[in-house]
């Protein structure tokens, strides 16, 4: 059988190597989003501990953003896997809204960040560049934004929570092919299982 042959199958059984990679990359890289923000707090303002934090913290931020453009671009590419057995439409649904959420968020928070920072006049770093700013100085506004980036960050330890329970649930509850088809390690356990 030639390679060619057994490429149509695999896609349909997992997402390609690209999205698997891609997934699991932004997953690690909001861990460390979510890990300086809640550590930068333990110094005092002007520590240079604290402010590598939040240099850090607005870097990977706009990684996200870089990731979620590629991954997006790789999505519009590819065919997502079937699931088996398929879901009620209320998960269906349920799953689109999740995922339709965090995609926002991922797109959103970055350039919120970007514009709060701005607006407080506060350098944006991206490792080991400076970005150029895409507003100006405006300490009202900078509050405001500060406001709704913090609000989306809280949510988002719930939303990506409830992603993650609900993969969870489709494999050890539902038993369906959800989580091998991002961990194909699973699939076999998942094939012997069905």
């Amino acid at each position: 059988m030639t390679a060619a042959a057994i490429e149509p199958s695999v896609q349909r059984a997992v997402y390609s190597p690209a999205l698997i990679a891609l997934h699991w990359l932004t997953a690690a890289t909001f861990v460390a989003i979510f890990a300086t923000v809640e550590a930068h707090g333990y110094w005092p303002k002007g520590d240079p501990t604290r402010v590598f934090l939040m240099d850090m913290h607005k870097s990977l931020g706009l990684t996200i953003l870089l990731l979620v453009l590629v991954r997006m671009f790789v999505r519009s590419r590819t065919i997502a896997p079937r699931i088996t057995p398929p879901l009620a439409t209320w998960q269906i649904a349920s799953a689109h809204i999740v995922h339709t959420t965090l995609y926002a968020a991922m797109l959103s928070m970055p350039l919120l960040g970007w514009l709060m920072s701005d607006a407080a006049g506060r350098p944006v770093p991206f490792f080991a560049w400076e970005l150029p700013a895409i507003i100006g100085e405006n300490k009202d506004l900078g509050r405001t934004l500060r406001s709704i980036h913090e609000f989306i960050g809280s949510a988002l330890y719930w939303v990506i929570g409830l992603h993650a329970f609900a993969a969870l649930a489709n494999h050890y509850v539902l038993r369906n092919n959800t989580l091998p088809r991002m961990l194909p390690f699973l699939r076999q356990r998942h094939d012997i299982r069905s």
